[in-house]
Order: C-alpha cells, then structure tokens, then sequence
C-alpha cells in the first residue's frame, strides 16, 4: 500500500530522530578515585577483610555495617548543576505511610533528560562494573533509582531495604550547604544478637555531591531523620544495586503481650468514673447500632469531668518511671512503669480491667466480653440482662457468677481478655506495621483514651490508622482527643500504626507543646 506521506517529510522526520539520538545523553565524568585501578585493589581488599580504608575521597567503614562514602563523585559542577535542575522540573509524588513521609519522582530507568540519562548511563554501566569488582560479585544490568524530596518533617523511619535482589544501596546528595541541626542525616544503628535494631552509633550529613553506598544486609538498619530546617531541601537519588542477596537468619519472633481476664471490680467503679450519660441502657442500645454498623466509635467526655483533669494533671507532674520501648524498626514510645502510677492514674487503669468495664464494653460493641452479654440466640433475654447489671445485681468477681449465667458460660469459647499500657508520645515516637504483627493479627477490640491537651494538632502526627494487610489505603484514622474513648474492632486482615510525631508538636505556642508529649490508655480485648 502506498504512503500517503510526502517523501520530502519522511526524510525531515528521519533527520529529527537522529538529531534526537544524537543530543539525549551527556557524559557524567566521575571522580578519579573509581577509575585508579590501585585505589579499587585497596578497597577490595578491606571490604573483604571488614576493614576501614580512605583512599582520597573514598572512605570505607565497616561500623555498624559496611559503607562506603565518595566525596565529589561527579567530575563535572556544571553537570552537576544542571542535574538539580532536571531532578527539580520533574513531577513529584507525596509518600506517606507508617514508615516514611516524603516527595517521589516516578522511576528515573527510562527519563531522557540529558543530565538525568547520563548519571544513569554512568552509574549502571562503569560504576556498577567497579562495583561489582570491589565487591568480588557479578552485579546485575538492573537499573533501580529514583528521586526523593525530603522537606520540613518528613522522614524515613527505621528500616534494613532488605528485598530480594538487592545487594548494594546507594545515595546521592544534591543539597544545598547542610548542617546536623538541619536534620536529614542518614543514621545508622547497631544490631544486636537477634539481629535486631539497637542504637544510632553513626550519623552521615548530607553534602553535595556524595556518593554513599552500603551493603543491603540483616543488620543494614538505617533510617533519614526527620528533617528539621523550613528553608532547605533534601535532594537526592538514590536506589539499588541487584546480585545475590546475603544469607538471612531466621527472623527473630518476639513472645506475646500476655493477656489477662478482667478485675473482680463491681460498678460502683463506673458510677465513680464513667460520664453518666454513658451507662443508660438506651443510650448504650444506640452506641451498640452506631459501632455495629461501622466497627468504629468515639465517645466524647468519656470520664468524668473532674476524674480526666486529676489523671491529666497526674500523669504531668507525677514522677512516673517511663521505658523506651523497642525496638526501632517496630515502634518508639515510652510505656509507664505500673508500679510507679500515682493512686488516681493506677485506678483509671483498674476501671479500663474491671469486670464492670468489660460488661461496659459488651453493651456498647455486642461482642462476647462478659458472660452476662448474650450469644447471638440469646438476643431476647438481653434487655434484661442489662437492667440486672445496672441495678447492681448481677455484678461482681466473676468467679461468683450467678447461676442464670451458667448456660452462656457453656457456649463461651474462651475467657475475655485484655492488654495493654499507659503510653506517653513525644517528639520522634511512633510505631510501625511489620510482618510479625501480621501473622498474629486476630479479631479484637481497640480502646484507646488519650490525655493530649486541647491544643494538639492532626499535622503534629501521633493518630493511629488502621490498614488492610498488604494494602496502602487506610480505612480508617483516629486523631487523639481529650477525654474521647475511641473503640474500634478489627479482623485478622487488619492492621494499625501510630503515625511518626514529628518537629511541629515541640515548636509553637500551643498548650500541647509547653509539655512536649501527649499520654493515653490503650488497650485490647479480646472475646
């Protein structure tokens, strides 16, 4: 068939692709230290040995785990400027999850830009060629590398990047003059003999034009701290090196919370506590229609007036003996130590482990949390139930149970339980999502009542949000709020963390700020 295109146009067309070919790469130069075939022998050698070495611009260190930073890897500073200036025309994508908070750009593997091709050129052809000879192993062609903005709070929290493929990581920094105080840095932590995360021992400062490599490993736990300067961005490249990954040990297992069933407290512990509001029975009908419909609930004023401002003052002023819990790569917060609770706190967390409580908590959910709350059969007796509770008849240590209960007790599959902890969040805690709590997860109930100040805001971070398992999208987020009982139940494919607190909730004027933290009660029950 013939064309319909004029001869004269084919040819101008042929003439713009080769033109294309021949201006969509410019060469990136590197340092001379990667092209010294004695400076490559010798950092051979002491990555082999785990060893440290500098050889010029190159330093090698092997503490925490190997690494290697190379000061002005690019040859050129005009290549380089113009580089910035590509990676800062591109479109950037807001990340955000319980592990990090920054800007991406899509993958950089098929960009044209002439600055951005040729880094690339360099990076996965000689380099990854010197690469794979220092470390005596054959690197993949694979290209893995993208670009990252890191600006005011944003982070990326405690991790090891172990993926199958994955052999070496790398950064390459192109900010402006950056200091510790500005955050930003790259941390690196010890293991210890479970191979988990310890401490930071190492922290690496962003500079111009640096190349920093590390061995993708069990104990390569790192992470970017928050960044803490408004006037500055973090600018960097960063991605992977593929070839055989190292032997894995077994992941380490932590053991279980350890649950407990309910206190012998009757409810006289509620009547001292609980907003009135709250134990009528009507009023419960409406909460249980409310959470069964959504799984989810807030109760506003939850506690008593007076009874939330003698714990709030309390857990402020108190000499309460705080833990850091650990270990980083799961979660950072302090957990009170419960001997050490002032007399008022210790009975708030008496009223959340009463059997009063747990009868509470079946009225408002309908799940199974005291022998008193019916099987779905039993739907008709449960009114009446209810009103024995309230007027003070049928409550008790459960030990002493009446006999009406008998029947229920039968069909029970096992005892309601609980977990759980006086928490305090400051500046730096959170928790995260990770393979363990995934492989436990199991039906049950959250509570959480916080102590947070009126003033406390979403962007300060510290809210919780609940995940489908191996999905990004989250179902449902829960923002503390002074004296507001959240409860929300969850099935096995769903998980929860507490987003990072970031620089903003220590900075300002707000109430929340003069004290530095916010505190809460959580717990988990369990049918």
């Amino acid at each position: 068939m013939a064309s319909k295109r004029q001869p004269d146009e084919s040819v101008k067309t042929d003439k713009k692709k080769k033109k294309k070919k021949t201006t969509c790469e410019e060469t990136a130069e590197l340092c001379s230290v990667v092209e010294d075939e004695q400076v490559k022998k010798t950092v051979r050698e002491a990555w082999s040995q785990r060893s440290p070495c500098r050889q010029g611009d190159l330093e090698l260190d092997c503490h925490p785990f190997p690494h290697c930073i190379i000061k002005n890897f690019l040859g050129s500073e005009t290549f380089v400027e113009n580089l910035q200036r590509e990676l800062l025309e591109l479109n950037f994508h807001e990340k955000s999850n319980d592990l990090y908070k920054f800007k991406q750009s899509d993958d950089l593997r098929k960009r044209t830009e002439p600055h951005i091709a040729g880094l690339r050129a360099a990076l996965f052809g000689r380099f990854r060629s010197w690469l794979g000879e220092v470390l005596g192993v054959e690197l993949e062609p694979t290209v893995d590398i993208s670009c990252a903005k890191y600006e005011y709070t944003d982070v990326l929290l405690c991790h090891d990047d172990e993926l199958e493929g994955r052999r070496i990581a790398f950064i390459l920094y192109l900010v402006p003059p950056w200091q510790s105080s500005d955050g930003g840095t790259l941390d690196l932590y010890t293991t210890d003999s479970n191979f988990q995360p310890q401490s930071i021992v190492k922290s690496l400062i962003p500079s111009l034009n640096t190349l920093v490599l590390f061995e993708v490993s069990p104990v390569s736990f790192h992470q970017v701290s928050e960044v803490l300067t408004q006037d500055k961005c973090r600018l960097s490249l960063s991605g992977w090196f593929h070839g055989p990954s190292l032997e894995r040990p077994p992941r380490h297992i932590e053991p279980p919370v350890p649950r407990s069933p309910h206190l012998p407290r009757d409810e006289t512990l509620l009547l001292e506590w609980v907003n009135p509001v709250y134990l009528d029975i009507s009023y419960q009908e409406q909460i249980q229609e409310e959470f069964e419909d959504s799984s989810e609930i807030q109760l506003k004023d939850f506690l008593k007036e007076e009874k939330f401002r003698e714990v709030r003052e309390a857990l402020r002023l108190t000499q309460i003996q705080w833990t850091r819990r650990g270990p980083p790569n799961k979660r950072c917060y302090e957990a009170a130590s419960l001997d050490t609770l002032p007399q008022c706190v210790s009975a708030c967390w008496e009223l959340l482990r009463s059997e009063a409580f747990f009868l509470l908590l079946s009225n408002f959910t309908g799940l199974r949390l005291h022998y008193l709350c019916p099987a779905d059969d039993d739907d008709d007796n449960k009114d009446e139930e209810r009103e024995d509770v309230l007027d003070g008849k049928a409550m008790g240590s459960s030990t002493e149970s009446p006999s009406s209960a008998n029947t229920s007790r039968e069909k029970e599959p096992s005892t309601p339980v609980c977990c759980g902890e006086l928490r305090r969040w400051s500046h730096g805690s959170y928790t995260l999502l990770h393979d363990a709590e995934a492989a436990r997860a199991e039906y049950a109930l959250d509570l959480v009542l916080p102590f947070c100040g009126a003033d406390w805001q979403s962007e300060f971070g510290g809210f919780t949000c609940y995940v489908a398992n191996e999905e990004d999208e989250e179902l449902l987020t829960v923002y503390p709020e002074d004296n507001s009982l959240a409860l929300v139940y969850r099935d096995k494919e769903t998980l929860k963390f507490v987003k990072h607190v970031n620089h903003k909730s220590s900075s300002g004027s707000a109430n929340s700020s003069t004290y530095g933290a916010f505190y809460d009660f959580s717990f988990v029950y369990y049918e």
